[in-house]
């Protein structure tokens, strides 16, 4: 099923996901969903973690963010994200392909908006809960998706979670 973005500059503009199942890009559905809690998203620099396809920062991108940073560990998967940022010509984004804890562990920028996609598998929430605060600018919101039945706590203000089929957006800010 191809992966369209769904609002913006871009919008209905497919793009690639890596093949296999290493990678599972977050549905049309699931991505308008989290956009429209979101909100404005113009001139907002973005983290993408566990970017795989890319297709949330690239969302961001096409709905008027200033710059993304996608964090990815499989190759593949930033050649893909590479790939698409080139078809869309989209502008002020940068690929890392590294482990998402070692990035955060090391980064000093904070950004407006922080997309946490890890594999649902992950256990590591602990790691991630001590790094996330200090990229998360200060009027700055994330989201964190996982499975539906899962319902994460972050050292953040909790603004709302909710439950889109098998996921959950869980959206935080600072207190």
């Amino acid at each position: 099923m191809p992966v369209r973005i769904v609002a913006g500059s871009r919008k209905g503009h497919t793009i690639q996901a890596p093949k296999g199942l290493a990678t599972r890009p977050t549905s049309d559905r699931v991505r308008e969903a989290a956009f429209n809690l979101i909100g404005p998203v113009d001139g907002a620099s973005v983290l993408d973690l566990y970017a795989g396809s890319g297709a949330m920062g690239l969302e961001a991108l096409s709905r008027g963010a200033a710059r993304a940073v996608f964090v990815e560990s499989d190759r593949d998967a930033c050649r893909a994200i590479e790939r698409n940022l080139e078809k869309l010509r989209l502008t002020g984004a940068r690929v890392v392909c590294g482990d998402a804890l070692a990035f955060l562990a090391s980064e000093s920028n904070a950004y407006d908006l922080v997309l946490v996609d890890p594999p649902y598998e992950l256990t590591d929430h602990e790691r991630l809960a001590r790094y996330l605060p200090r990229v998360l600018a200060d009027d700055g919101l994330l989201v964190l998706e996982t499975a539906a039945k899962v319902e994460p706590g972050l050292p953040l203000a909790l603004r709302t979670s909710r439950r889109y089929g098998s996921a959950r957006l869980t959206l935080y800010e600072h207190p």
